[in-house]
């Protein structure tokens, strides 16, 4: 069946007559959808027939369909009585064909499909304001400005590779993620402390898959491979539990964590890719019986899951020629070209403005804590010396390269999470990189000089970057440093999302540099700002709240009253509880006074309030796990 179907209309297709004769021959595509993707990172899906879409395809093409702005998470800027969005398709990437495979046509034995067509979100006829839109202006803007950059200093020509004569054509920018994922069977719980004991002894990773989870994760390699994703591999991941085989036959009790990567692409089509995947990869895995989730930290103590996004940028030239921009054609003795040096210095030294699209959620920023292998501070790795290609895990943003392929050199973003709007993470990230790049271009500094400056101690004056950071370490930095030292000397990391999204008018010269070149204007990154706090305050309201509630609720005593030790410890717990649910006449809870500060708007309150209560629930926890272990 698989076979006979269609799975991607390639963007040199994308003219009327090509679709429909593509379409009268796959009688199973029978919707086309218009996907526009908000601030939010919500994409659009709505179901129009094939026949009609065929019909006005010229104009559909060209037009789009309209929506109710109000509906899709653009405050300030489309609201209820200005909510006029076109959702106009994008003719420049592939589309892609969405099968449902709950449903197949008795007919042809094939499953319904419709057709995904990524598309711009236009409000009131002239302005883009959706997250696709930025990357791809992002992308134009780039490329222009760093081929101005180089021909007006050609010092960096030779570096990368380039003569004198040869003229750069067009700048490509490269992005790829890594998708994490847990895998559960509907229902059923895993012990939190046996997760935790096989992921010490990383009894999971890399270990061979069984069962339904092995059948669907297979398939869904070969699904994607239709699609022409060029996955490279699927695997188990740190953690999760072994399964058990149940009486049937079957694998009862799965909660495994697996990765699949696929090859690296164009940044926008990148993006794209990464949000059709994640339906493919849960529509498999259902039809098996089997959830699939994609939080940042679906269970508190235990690994959770990363998108690792690799960033990278190439040049063409007339002819042909395609040389990576970060790359110095003596990779034995620098690490990176001007330009790759540039690069890492302006992430880094803007990252507060861009970490607000990396961790937007309570959920992200969760997973962002020592431990866990995901990234606690802004620091680099370059390697131990330039002649070796070593990796450091414990970075934002490690140099990825291989000696002998010098296209694959890059960096990696650790700190994104599934749930993280890549469209905008990719866009921040370029226009953080370029202020690096700028700098260093009009400077003309050499590579041996830019190793020296990102290799700066506290307290040093040195070229761009702030004189009491530091922002290259190729030391673990979860072990060898302290959490008083990380906060000294790499910055002090937002607790919360409240404090994250703060960065914004806390630091407004790399605010600044969001803005140029008029991609994220002031409107829209303030919708931005004002969805992601209202989306904070509503969590942390309607579900932090209550989950810390049912969990306290489900503390209770389970000793003897003439066990004194047991007693003490009871006690103990439920002065916690109290302290943390219970409202007396001379004293309020600490849940109590999160929700009086969150309906009074006093954010700054409520976001400390939610720092105290992650504290108390993980000690309750602690405790409680301590005091039923003694019962017997």
């Amino acid at each position: 069946m698989f076979d006979k179907m269609l799975y991607v209309i390639p963007k040199d297709k994308h003219t009327g007559d090509a679709i429909v004769k593509l379409l009268d021959k796959h009688p199973e595509v029978q919707f086309v959808s218009m996907v526009g993707v908000d601030l939010g990172g919500h994409d659009t899906d709505e179901k129009i027939p094939i026949e009609l879409f065929k019909k006005d395809i010229e104009k559909l093409l060209k037009k789009g369909v309209q929506t109710d702005g109000s509906s899709v998470v653009l405050p300030k800027i489309s609201e209820l009585n200005n909510a006029k969005v076109d959702i106009i398709p994008d003719l420049d990437v592939n589309w892609y064909v969405d099968y449902n495979l709950d449903n197949v046509i008795s007919k042809t034995g094939r499953y319904v499909g419709t057709l995904r067509i990524p598309a711009t979100l236009v409000h009131n006829d002239k302005t883009e304001v959706g997250s696709r839109e930025i990357l791809k202006n992002t992308v134009s803007y780039f490329g222009e400005r760093v081929k101005s950059l180089i021909a007006e200093h050609p010092y960096i020509k030779p570096i990368i590779g380039l003569s004198e004569e040869e003229e750069i054509s067009e700048i490509v920018l490269t992005a790829a993620t890594e998708l994490e994922f847990w895998v559960m069977t509907p229902e059923e719980k895993g012990d939190r402390e046996q997760l935790s004991t096989s992921q010490e002894l990383k009894e999971q990773y890399w270990q061979r898959t069984r069962g339904a989870v092995r059948t669907a994760l297979e398939e869904t390699i070969t699904l994607l491979g239709k699609y022409g994703f060029g996955v490279e591999m699927g695997h188990k991941e740190v953690g999760g539990v072994k399964a058990q085989l149940g009486d049937s036959g079957h694998y009862t009790h799965i909660m495994e964590q697996l990765e699949i990567d696929w090859a690296y692409d164009n940044a926008l089509q990148a993006a794209d890719n990464e949000l059709f995947v994640k339906y493919v990869v849960k529509d498999v895995f259902r039809t098996y019986g089997l959830d699939v989730n994609f939080l940042a930290k679906p269970i508190e103590g235990i690994a959770g899951n990363g998108e690792h996004t690799h960033i990278g940028a190439a040049a063409k030239v007339t002819g042909g020629k395609l040389v990576n921009l970060f790359s110095s054609v003596k990779p034995d003795e620098e690490f990176l070209s001007p330009i790759g040096f540039g690069a890492i210095m302006g992430l880094l030294k803007n990252y507060e403005v861009v970490n607000p699209f990396v961790a937007s959620t309570i959920d992200a920023l969760n997973r962002l804590k020592p431990g866990f292998e995901a990234p606690v501070c802004i620091v680099t790795s370059l390697g131990h010396d330039p002649a070796s290609t070593t990796r450091n895990r414990t970075v934002l943003a490690g140099l990825v390269r291989e000696k002998d392929n010098p296209l694959a050199t890059r960096f990696e973003l650790r700190a994104p999470c599934p749930k993280s709007n890549s469209y905008l993470i990719l866009a921040a990230a370029y226009l953080t990189m370029l202020d690096g790049i700028e700098a260093v271009a009009s400077a003309e500094k050499t590579p041996k000089e830019l190793e020296q400056i990102i290799s700066k101690k506290a307290g040093d004056e040195v070229f761009y970057l702030e004189r009491d950071r530091e922002y290259r370490s190729e030391k673990d930095v979860f072990e060898e440093y302290t959490q008083e030292e990380r906060d000294a000397i790499f910055s002090k990391p937002p607790e919360t999302v409240w404090e994250n999204a703060g960065a914004f008018g806390k630091y407004p010269d790399k605010f600044a540099v969001l803005l140029k070149g008029g991609i994220f204007t002031e409107k829209l990154l303030e919708s931005y700002y004002t969805a992601i706090v209202a989306q904070w305050a509503t969590e942390l309201q309607n579900r932090v709240q209550v989950d810390a509630l049912i969990r306290v609720r489900g503390c209770y005593p389970m000793h003897e009253d003439s066990d004194a030790y047991d007693c003490a410890k009871w006690t103990e717990i439920e002065k916690l509880r109290n302290y943390i649910a219970k409202d007396r006449g001379d004293s309020k809870s600490v849940l109590l006074r999160i929700k009086e500060s969150l309906e009074a708007e006093d954010y700054d309150t409520a976001s400390s309030l939610q720092v105290g209560l992650a504290k108390c629930m993980e000690k309750l926890w602690d405790d409680y796990v301590v005091y039923s272990k003694n019962i017997i």
